[in-house]
Order: structure tokens, then sequence, then C-alpha cells
């Protein structure tokens, strides 16, 4: 047998122990749909017995406060965050109607950007720079993929000719 340890440094394994009190990336409860973005990780976790976002700072080795963001009225997935950990976005549920929903840390903002889309939604991503968006519409009976900017305008693509 041969082994390639030159090989050996890259990937590694990062051990992230479990923390009881839910501060850290591993937790004794459900941890799901993580995303990574620069030094940020967001997922979702089922730490106060219910969906909640948490956002991770790999630098600083500790999750980070999230005001105005979980409310026991949304069922929040597929969440993904800018580069700078600025924004969040994440599919939700709220009162049996799905929406793309966008939140500003800095301004500790959130808001539907799909609230006037007659549509389901789902799997949103976030460009870097947090400006743009794009997710999954239900729109016809067929799944489309629509892009709207951070203020939940959608952009005007061009279609193919065809």
């Amino acid at each position: 047998m041969t082994a390639l340890s030159s090989c050996a440094a890259y990937p590694r394994l990062v051990n992230n122990p479990v923390d009881p009190g839910g501060r850290g990336l591993n937790s004794l409860a459900a941890d799901l749909s993580p995303s990574i973005s620069g030094r940020y990780i967001v997922f979702v976790s089922e730490r106060e017995q219910r969906q909640d976002i948490y956002l991770y700072d790999r630098e600083s080795q500790r999750t980070i406060a999230l005001p105005g963001l979980n409310s026991l009225d949304t069922i929040a997935e597929s969440p993904g965050v800018s580069a700078d950990g600025r924004y969040i976005v994440f599919a939700g549920n709220r009162r049996g109607r799905s929406g793309i929903f966008i939140y500003d840390r800095e301004t500790r903002q959130l808001r539907d950007l799909t609230e006037n889309l007659d549509a389901t939604v789902r799997n949103p991503s976030i460009s870097a720079n947090g400006s743009t968006v794009a997710f999954e519409a239900n729109l016809n009976g067929q799944w489309d993929i629509l892009v709207y900017n951070r203020n939940g305008q959608p952009f005007d693509l061009p279609t193919p000719v065809r």
C-alpha cells in the first residue's frame, strides 16, 4: 500500500464539538441546510424547539445574534448568506403561504421579497454582495427561476429568441 502524504493536509476535517448551550456550530438539536459564504455559515436548527436560522462566524467561532429574524409563525428553510454576513435570505412558510425573505443584519429588518408574487417559492440563493436573490417559483404549473434585487423588484431578464 502506498500513502500519499503530500495530500494529507488538504482537504482537512474541522472538528467542531457539540455545544450543549447551543452557541456553537454543532448542537444536540437537528442542524439543517448549512450554507457557507466567506467566514459565515448560515443554517436552520431546532435548538429552541422550533426551526430558527442561525449564523455562525468561523473566525470568532460563535453564533451571532439575529434580533428580529426568527419568529414563532414562520417555518424557515434553505438559508443563504452574503459574503460579508450582512444579508441572510431564506425560504419561509408563514401562515400557510410560502415566501422568500431577506434579513438585513445592519438594520435588523426582515422583509418578504415575494409578498406580491402569487406562486409557491423555494430554494433561494443570494449573491456575494447581497444585491441579488435567485429562487425557484411555481408559476403556471411549472418551476421557473426568478431573479430579484434585494428590494423585492424582479429583474427584467431577456428571453432567448426561438
